[in-house]
């Protein structure tokens, strides 16, 4: 026996009787210092393809990059520190993450105006990403596959003309089985429920 396993006395089943039971203790789970990098991009991928982050992400650039445009207009005469076009991506920018608190800032009526609703509507569109993409990713194993049923059943359904008279028949009785079956089980589901109640 190895040292994992130690033998240990059981209450025996007969008199006389000596009966050893061996415990086995689990192995500990090793740590990884390396990431597990293609479940990493499984992950990512599967987030990209099923939620609406790409689509959000492209929407809050172009408000970015609309925005940083206006305030390079409404300042490019009047503030120094806005001087270039650069400079207003990288003020709207930090606009975003600090609620327009940093400065220096727009100086002209406008420019202010531009960055006091940048500011506001790219916090809460950021956000407003973050938690879109975080809700539609945890909502999807509990989103009811109604549309892919029906776009499979249309599908199917236009093969009809393919098939002969007798498996029209087989898949006309499978069908009305299947369909009652379903609806005796919401049936009595239901009944279940309004007794219980």
């Amino acid at each position: 026996m190895t040292d994992k396993e130690t033998p240990e006395q059981v209450k025996p089943l007969l008199r006389g009787d000596k009966v050893l039971r061996v415990r086995r203790r689990k192995s500990r789970r090793k740590l990884r210092f390396a990431p597990d990098i293609p479940g990493v991009l499984r992950f990512i991928k599967q987030i990209a393809n099923e939620t609406p982050l790409i689509a959000l992400m492209f929407a809050l650039i172009a408000l970015w990059l609309l925005s940083s445009w206006g305030v390079y207009l409404a300042e490019r005469g009047a503030n120094e520190q806005i001087s270039s076009y650069g400079y207003a991506l990288w003020w709207t920018f930090t606009a975003m993450q600090t609620q327009g608190a940093n400065s220096p800032g727009p100086i002209t009526a406008p420019g202010m105006i531009i960055g006091a609703i940048w500011s506001i509507v790219s916090t809460v569109a950021l956000f407003g990403v973050i938690i879109g993409t975080l809700y539609a990713y945890f909502m999807l194993p509990r989103r009811r596959p109604s549309r892919e049923i029906i776009g499979a059943l249309q599908y199917n359904l236009e093969e009809l003309e393919h098939l002969s008279v007798d498996e029209l028949e087989v898949l006309r009785d499978t069908t009305v089985h299947i369909v009652d079956a379903q609806i005796k089980d919401l049936k009595e589901k239901e009944s279940g429920g309004i007794q219980s109640n």
